[in-house]
């Protein structure tokens, strides 16, 4: 196996340091696993692909990111809340629906009956107030699916996303390669 000499500054040995503690001692590896994420990583860039990263589960409980190409996003209100729904093109070619709602607050109690007022505007409030009003806090909450075919896209979308979808990726060109 041929060796490479590879010279590290000053500098950088603290980060040298910490990527052979996260691999074991192996710095050969941590260098090549690193090659092969930013080789991919600018491949997937040069054909057109952007690093995406999205939040999933309750809060921001964790973050996940992919390389894709954004296909449609719809936001809209529901009996829940106000939602948004993103899709994209995996570099793979599967697609990723990311589904999210903000936080919540909603009435509880004998609150809850005066939370219809709310649609009526302030002065529906006006001189309503009670000291036992209660809210309820329910945090922002976000999934993730990631779906190979299209027909799979149908159950996890709103259905004015899914005909956009369907449009965008039906009338998607065909690249072609010339080696001109």
């Amino acid at each position: 196996m041929p060796n490479k000499t590879i010279y590290i500054a000053d500098d950088d040995l603290p980060l040298l340091q910490r990527a052979q503690e996260l691999t074991g001692g192996n710095l050969s590896g941590a260098i090549v696993t690193a090659l092969r994420r930013l080789v991919a990583t600018e491949e997937a860039k040069t054909a057109g692909y952007d690093e995406i990263t999205v939040k999933v589960g309750l809060g921001s409980s964790s973050v996940k990111r992919f390389l894709g190409v954004a296909l449609g996003e719809w936001t809209g209100s529901s009996v829940d809340g106000d939602e948004t729904y993103s899709l994209f093109r995996t570099a793979k070619g599967r697609f990723a629906v990311h589904h999210s709602r903000p936080e919540l607050h909603t009435p509880t109690g004998s609150n809850a009956e005066r939370s219809r007022k709310w649609s009526t505007g302030w002065r529906g409030w006006i001189g309503d107030w009670s000291p036992d009003q209660a809210w309820m806090r329910t945090p922002a909450q976000a999934t993730f699916a990631v779906v190979d075919t299209v027909e799979e896209l149908e159950p996890l979308l709103p259905a004015e996303l899914y005909v956009l979808a369907l449009q965008t990726i039906r009338d998607e060109p065909v690249v072609e390669d010339l080696d001109i």
